[in-house]
């Protein structure tokens, strides 16, 4: 069994690692912290955890890395980078599902988070860890960068287009999330009477997961996300004008082959469109491409749990590529329907 360690584990993902890797046949979680929980019953932060006799610590890295061989970082932006320098001199593995290593320039970092970075130079180190596109470079990295969610629908939604050169200069992307996507902590927009039978967009042209999106794609976007009343999942839509015509069948055997073998994504049928509530628990991502001849053009759709393939699952998936294993180890159920 691999030891592992979830470190600010007070939050939705936070609370998703855990139910990932205590069901993980490889794993045991040997730490779990949580400065606001230090001293509690991991139950009393996730009622679904009943069983674990793990009680929440305060984070004292030497003693994490004393008991833990891999360490998940779920802390907020901007406060994993020195937790994670201290646990890779200690010789642990980490996988920060914080946006801390995703961004490769260090000049970006500090535009988008208005921090300079702490260790600049372990980004050059750090692999961004989506694996149906950096599975290799995952196998053999000791420091993870677990992407955001937008940026896993998204980039999942245009990956094969980037690859054979087919994308125009403009590409538009909308996205919808449910609430846990904006976290635990308490907030007048996330209160029910304000979200429920509510949509809303935020933060236009300005969301922390553009950089990253652009990083990945080579390409400059416009995205528009949009906080929708449901608890789970995204469902992202991209505009984008090809630079060669295809129809939507055409699409569909382009996609079914770049995604061939991949255990969690699923291609849809030319005319099925991707909904979120089939990914609910789950760490799937449905895509699905469609050309509109009249207009000129293709519209490419992702759907997924925010919570899982969007970040958990995602960071557990990495894991088990990290660790030589099978990939799909703790992640092969299908999810909740309805």
């Amino acid at each position: 069994m691999t030891s592992v360690a979830v470190v600010g584990a007070s939050g939705y993902v936070g609370g998703e690692l855990l139910r990932l890797l205590l069901c993980h046949p490889k794993t045991q979680v040997t730490v779990v912290t949580s400065e606001q929980s230090s001293g509690k019953p991991v139950q009393s932060l996730f009622p679904n955890l009943r069983g674990p006799d793990l009680l929440c610590e305060s984070l004292d890295p030497q003693q994490v890395a004393a008991r833990a061989e891999v360490i998940f970082l779920a802390l907020p932006h901007t406060k994993s980078a020195g937790p994670a320098q201290a646990f890779l001199k200690a010789g642990r593995k980490v996988i920060d599902l914080s946006a801390d290593f995703r961004l490769k320039n260090a000049k970006n970092y500090e535009t988008w988070y208005q921090a300079p970075h702490p260790c600049p130079d372990l980004l050059k180190t750090a692999v961004y860890g989506l694996p149906e596109l950096h599975r290799d470079a995952i196998r053999s990295a000791s420091l993870i960068a677990s992407p955001g969610c937008y940026p896993t629908a998204a980039l999942l939604s245009l990956a094969p287009l980037a690859k054979h050169r087919l994308l125009g200069d403009h590409i538009i992307i909308d996205a919808k999330s449910g609430i846990s996507g904006a976290g635990r902590t308490p907030a007048p927009a996330y209160h029910f009477p304000e979200a429920n039978e509510s949509m809303e967009a935020y933060k236009l042209g300005a969301h922390r997961h553009i950089p990253e999106i652009e990083q990945e794609l080579g390409a400059t976007v416009t995205f528009t996300p949009h906080l929708v009343p449901m608890t789970r999942g995204i469902l992202s839509t991209a505009y984008v004008r090809l630079k060669q015509a295809r129809t939507s069948e055409q699409l569909a055997v382009l996609y079914r082959e770049f995604y061939k073998g991949e255990p969690f994504v699923r291609v849809l049928n030319p005319g099925q469109s991707p909904n979120p509530s089939h990914t609910r628990g789950a760490n799937f991502c449905d895509v699905a491409a469609f050309a509109d001849p009249r207009t000129g053009t293709a519209i490419l759709m992702a759907a997924l749990d925010n919570l899982v393939k969007g970040a958990a699952g995602q960071a557990v998936q990495a894991f088990n590529l990290m660790q030589g294993w099978d990939e799909t180890l703790g992640l092969q159920d299908s999810g909740l329907y309805p």
